[in-house]
């Protein structure tokens, strides 16, 4: 892979030209990385409901022409200046919030939300020289949230990028680079659940059921499935979800049959929809005296969380989370470290694959509510 550094590379990338258009395979130019960035060959992508709810653009600033995708694992084929911790064959997965290490919040044991390289969905271009890396005929395709994995290579900035196992399988561990490690993360780093105790999740989705995955791995004997959806139910006992609620069959809050069903309250929560009421059952529902509740959904622009004082006078817990307060370099190598160890199962969060060439089928089953991830092949 040598032989292309410090040159561009012709490769294919899926383009979003357009707000909810399908993506079309185009044969893209990607320039060599400048300094702290690294040009990566991804081998495999996955789709996460972010991808989606950005390529709609219906809630947020539209910047198109742009090659979605953070969710990813590849092998490093160039490094730019200053890179020392990372060379070509590395295998790494790359991730949409960073760690540049030097920081307040990196050189804090209690924050993961880097200064330099926290999310930022508005930037489409490197922070280097405020250009993209990627260019057809000329002219510029953008970046997203510093990953943009579906193409073949992507330039990343380094403190994105976390190095892990090179016999870990790409095709499984790819997933950790986002949704799966948020919910588990949200549960074994945060909510922190006693071994024996009582979890509710709140939403079904990847995320909830990694967080139940998080319940089950912390060995707790309940663990309270909430969603509207009740097909989900028989999916979710795979993760250890014992028990299920679905909030449209009672004619009263969910918190107070989830109190009921306790004996005052589950021990811990985690709320994974991002819809305010859910946030306010979540909370809600745990014991006074002890109980957690961590939220990990991202809530409309406009809601307003509302809960009586007393709530949290009564030794409630109310904690938030991003990125399952990992931070991608220092841990995610652990992460897939449990993998690799049989103690975190990742194949069955994996319901699809598809070819590269493909990669709008995996949009059709995500609209269509099917499946969990579907991890595409770039090399087909």
């Amino acid at each position: 892979m040598s032989s292309t550094a410090g040159k561009v590379i012709k490769c294919r990338a899926a383009v979003a030209w357009e707000a909810g258009k399908p993506l079309v395979i185009e044969e893209v130019e990607v320039a060599p990385p400048q300094a702290m960035e690294v040009r990566v060959k991804i081998l495999y992508t996955s789709l996460c409901h972010t991808d989606v709810y950005f390529w709609e653009a219906k809630g947020q600033t539209p910047i198109f022409p742009r090659i979605f995708g953070h969710e990813a694992g590849g092998i490093v084929e160039s490094v730019g200046e200053g890179v020392t911790d990372l060379a070509p064959g590395d295998h790494v997965l790359p991730v949409f919030t960073g760690e540049c290490k030097e920081c307040a919040h990196c050189k804090s044991e209690e924050s993961n939300m880097c200064n330099l390289l926290r999310i930022n969905t508005d930037r489409a271009v490197m922070l280097n020289d405020g250009q993209s890396r990627f260019s057809i005929n000329g002219k510029p395709i953008y970046h997203f949230v510093g990953t943009s994995t579906f193409s073949e290579y992507t330039v990343t900035h380094v403190g994105c990028l976390a190095k892990i196992n090179p016999l870990a399988p790409l095709d499984k561990v790819c997933v950790l680079s986002c949704g799966i490690s948020t919910g588990l993360g949200a549960t074994l780093n945060v909510a922190k659940p006693k071994k024996g105790s009582t979890v509710a999740v709140f939403g079904l989705g990847a995320v909830g059921l990694a967080a139940a995955e998080g319940a089950r791995i912390a060995g707790a004997s309940r663990i309270i499935g909430v969603d509207l959806n009740p097909s989900r139910f028989e999916e979710a006992k795979k993760f250890g979800c014992t028990e299920f609620v679905n909030p449209k069959d009672y004619n009263k809050p969910v918190q107070e049959v989830l109190a009921e069903m306790t004996d005052g309250g589950v021990d811990r929560s985690v709320e994974c929809t991002g819809h305010i009421d859910a946030m306010i059952s979540a909370f809600e529902c745990v014991h006074d005296g002890w109980g957690v509740a961590v939220l990990v959904g991202v809530p409309h622009k406009d809601a307003v969380f509302k809960t009586h004082p007393m709530n949290l006078l009564n030794e409630r817990t109310l904690k938030g989370t991003f990125f399952g307060n990992y931070k991608p370099r220092s841990d995610l190598p652990s992460v897939v470290e449990k993998y690799m160890t049989k103690e975190l199962e990742l194949e069955k969060f994996l319901t699809h694959s598809v070819p590269f060439s493909e990669i709008n089928k995996a949009f059709d089953l995500m609209l269509g509510g099917e499946g969990i991830r579907c991890i595409i092949n770039m090399e087909e």
